[in-house]
């Protein structure tokens, strides 16, 4: 919301030197947020006056163009120039060369002096051209940066002006004033008027308010007007869509009358241009007092006017010119040769005033805020009515904002106002709320005195009554936001000044904090990052092949995915299914940039749905659902485990001086799952495995001891690595972090550190070619009983020596008791059961 101050002062004590930020500093006091300021003087500078044109010669020059060499007056003749300057004429008379024709001897126009500065940085001086030494400019409204009309100069007659000569016309076109913008929430839709503002300012400087809706003489009581119908028979959440619809006419308007320069300078600053005398009223006034009105050529209307839902099939043309077709929900306002405007959004150009209106029916109806917004919505058609009608208006103001209208329609338009006057509908109930005495100052923290809180609460215009238990507090018309005991806390809070409210961290109860998965989150993503990979978020949008290349381990398995009903883009439709994708996509991303070596990673959710997906029905709005209700609408969720993954190209470091760095490959991968598996005191058992994702022969799967599959990990696919247009041996990995959580205990105990030295023997061991070595490696590990810390694998050798079809697997194997030093022969005897068991499993002969 802009304010200009000129306007702001009229209703509220703003000191004459006040600025826009001054005027932003009172308001954030009450909870408003500074936005801009709006000042035309940072922008243009004099000297700039009104002359008067005291002749005019026209000479055509080569280029075909014909300009006009004028003399302007720019001071009372028989005064003398008081202005200084470098092309400042001091007989009072400037030579200006005009290309602008739309100017006549004896018009009085703007002149911009030679000093002179307009919007653009555009200097004004004294320069020879077309044969002349042009000492100013005539100025057009564009040029001086008070609108967009460009096809002539501004003629000060043309806008109802005839000031003397020499006046500052800068303070004549209200071009010293100011504005400040304020952001107004959505609950606040009272301050989106200078009404509303100005009651606050008051509040923050603790002056006097003077309510302009108090200047205005309104008839108690309307009839004999214009007919008008409330037939709402579809209300929404059973609540009528209108419920007032004031209509006054004035007749003998002479539309084409311009629009006062004070009326002009304030839209502008307040962001709305110059439309027409009519249509400038009915801002100027929806600006005031926070109520839209709009105003009907009633020679144009035929038969009563009717407020309605639209019936299928019923169109209208707003007056944007837009043809829109018409929803069962919209409210209309209707004749009878059908809808003349979208209640509360846009009327209807069938309707609309124009240069011919004598007679003008205004309308000032109080409509349902729900309704408004979602014609609004439906429609796309956002305007300054409909964001004021969504927030809520005062009912109360209806009938004083046609009045005003009235007024200056008479006033400013020369009409003649009927006494007969249309106002219909009923008044809603007022709201009361109970206010227990102690309940603000449980809620805020101050000890707020009686004082305060009654102060407080009648400042913003409800009436106060004192009970046993507290107070009964009726909220004012105008803040339909006020319903429970907790919306008037927040308002003394606000009032009373939120500096007051001790800046104190409250004691955090013992025993709460993050929970067991929280906690578990953080190690995990913590873990990665210090083994040096660098985090990122992708999309969770994919295309629907890349869920059935990463969704399923088997191609062409049933893979279920969900479809998005309004998608970013086409060819990212769904919800991953994995996290990988996204993932590739950043590491392309970064490879089309020259960075070549990556260490990322992501974790998320990804979305895999079971059955039933959503629910037949939504549950309408405004009515809290039942448990039965919500236990559908959880049903229909898709299942969402949170996800971990990671994807390596390229070399594990930069390349250096005697350094040469190494690719990264399969086993880094996996050492990524167990570093996962480690930190969460989980065991992840590797075995080989198959994806259409991964490398035939150089992918792993990872499962748990319970034999849950948990992900996979190792080497690309070498043709999804081409169509990706990256490096060839990326490795990845990804895993359900929510299996691992579910399988970590809740408490990882650290095992006893043995001070007795280590045992270590190896053995080489040669197997048939397809045993996996995990498997050898899980015999070894069982057969050597408990003696045995650690066996690793270190070699795999298939060639010379070897029988074909077979390799060799040598393992080093690490002996330890916690009481004792081991001798030679309880390792040895400890090895040997390891082989026999291998032996007995997989027909493993020690090499």
């Amino acid at each position: 919301m802009r304010i200009p101050l000129s306007w702001l002062r009229e209703f509220a004590e703003v000191p004459a030197g006040a600025t826009a930020e001054d005027v932003m500093t009172e308001l954030v006091k009450v909870g408003f947020e500074e936005e801009d300021v709006h000042r035309p003087t940072d922008t243009l500078q004099g000297p700039i006056v009104v002359g008067q044109v005291l002749s005019l010669a026209k000479e055509p020059q080569t280029n075909g163009k014909t300009i006009n060499w004028c003399q302007v007056r720019v001071v009372p003749e028989g005064q003398e120039q008081t202005l200084t300057g470098d092309g400042i004429d001091p007989s009072g008379v400037q030579g200006i060369i005009c290309g602008a024709h739309n100017f006549v001897e004896g018009d009085k126009v703007v002149v911009t002096l030679p000093g002179a500065v307009l919007p653009g940085n555009f200097h004004i001086s004294a320069r020879k051209t077309y044969g002349h030494l042009s000492a100013g400019m005539i100025a057009s409204v564009r040029e001086l940066g008070i609108g967009e009309d460009h096809d002539g100069i501004l003629v000060l007659s043309r806008i109802g002006l005839d000031p003397e000569i020499g006046t500052d016309a800068m303070e004549l076109l209200g071009l010293y004033d100011q504005a400040a913008e304020i952001n107004v929430t959505p609950d606040r839709g009272y301050a989106f008027s200078i009404r509303g503002v100005a009651r606050e300012y008051a509040h923050a400087t603790g002056t006097t308010f003077t309510d302009p809706a108090s200047r205005v003489t309104a008839p108690a009581e309307l009839s004999g007007g214009y007919g008008v119908k409330i037939n709402d028979d579809a209300p929404i959440y059973g609540k009528p869509g209108c419920d007032r619809f004031v209509a006054r006419t004035v007749r003998g308007v002479d539309a084409t009358k311009p629009t006062p320069p004070w009326m002009v300078s304030r839209l502008r600053l307040a962001g709305i241009r110059s439309i027409s005398l009519p249509v400038d009223i009915s801002n100027y006034v929806m600006l005031e007092l926070g109520q839209p009105t709009h105003c009907y050529d009633q020679d144009t209307l035929s038969g009563d006017i009717v407020v309605r839902r639209a019936l299928a099939g019923e169109k209208i043309t707003t007056l944007d010119g837009k043809e829109r077709a018409l929803d069962a929900e919209d409210l209309l306002i209707t004749d009878a040769s059908g809808p003349i405007g979208i209640a509360g959004v846009m009327g209807g150009a069938a309707t609309e005033v124009g240069d011919s209106t004598s007679t003008i029916l205004v309308e000032a109806a109080h409509f349902d805020e729900v309704s408004i917004a979602r014609s609004r919505r439906r429609h796309k058609l956002p305007s300054e009515a409909s964001k004021r009608f969504e927030r809520g208006v005062d009912w109360h103001v209806a009938g004083i904002a046609a009045q005003r209208v009235v007024d200056l329609l008479v006033e400013l338009a020369g009409g003649t106002a009927d006494q007969a006057g249309t106002d219909v509908g009923t008044a809603p109930d007022s709201v009361s709320i109970e206010l227990p005495e102690a309940f603000a100052a449980a809620r805020i923290g101050i000890d707020f005195t009686e004082e305060q809180i009654v102060t407080s609460l009648e400042d913003l215009g409800a009436a106060v009554e004192k009970n046993d238990g507290g107070w009964t507090v009726t909220a004012p018309s105008w803040r339909n936001d006020l319903e429970t005991k907790e919306d008037l806390s927040e308002e003394i809070a606000r009032l009373v000044g939120y500096d007051k409210i001790p800046a104190t961290l409250p004691v955090a109860p013992p025993g709460r904090g993050l929970t067991r998965v929280q906690q578990q989150r953080r190690r995990l993503i913590q873990a990665l990052a210090d083994a040096g990979l660098t985090e990122v978020l992708s999309y969770p949008f994919v295309s629907k092949a890349a869920n059935d290349t990463f969704g399923v381990a088997e191609q062409g398995a049933d893979r279920t995915a969900v479809k998005l009903a309004n998608p970013i883009s086409e060819e990212q439709g769904f919800l991953r299914t994995s996290i990988l994708p996204g993932l590739i996509e950043v590491a392309k991303r970064n490879h089309s940039r020259g960075f070549r070596d990556l260490a990322l990673f992501e974790s998320g959710l990804v979305f895999l749905p079971g059955g039933t997906v959503g629910t037949a029905s939504i549950p309408p709005l405004g009515v809290k659902p039942s448990d039965e209700v919500l236990d559908g609408l959880y049903d229909g969720v898709p299942d969402q485990p949170f996800h971990l993954a990671a994807v390596l190209t390229g070399h594990d470091s930069p390349a250096a001086a005697g350094h040469a760095p190494r690719p990264w490959d399969w086993a880094d991968a996996l050492d990524l799952a167990r570093v996962a598996g480690d930190v969460l005191g989980v065991e992840v058992l590797v075995s080989q495995g198959t994806h259409q994702a991964f490398h035939p022969g150089r992918a792993a799967q990872l499962s748990l001891r319970n034999g849950e599959v948990v992900g996979y990990a190792g080497e690309l696919h070498p043709k999804l690595l081409a169509a990706s247009d990256m490096p060839a041996r990326s490795v990845a990995l990804e895993l359900n972090a929510d299996a691992l959580f579910d399988a970590a205990p809740d408490v990882i105990v650290a095992r006893h550190i043995s001070t007795y030295p280590v045992a270590t023997q190896d053995v080489a061991l040669v197997v048939p070619a397809e045993v996996p070595a995990d498997d050898v490696l899980a015999a070894l590990r069982e057969g050597a009983g408990e003696l045995l810390e650690d066996v690793a694998l270190f070699d795999v050798y298939a060639g010379k020596g070897i029988e074909e079809g077979k390799k060799s697997l040598a393992f080093g194997l690490r002996f330890r008791a916690n009481d004792r030093t081991l001798t030679a022969d309880e390792a040895s005897a400890a090895r040997e059961g390891a082989v026999a068991l291998a032996a007995e499993r997989f027909g493993a002969v020690q090499r």
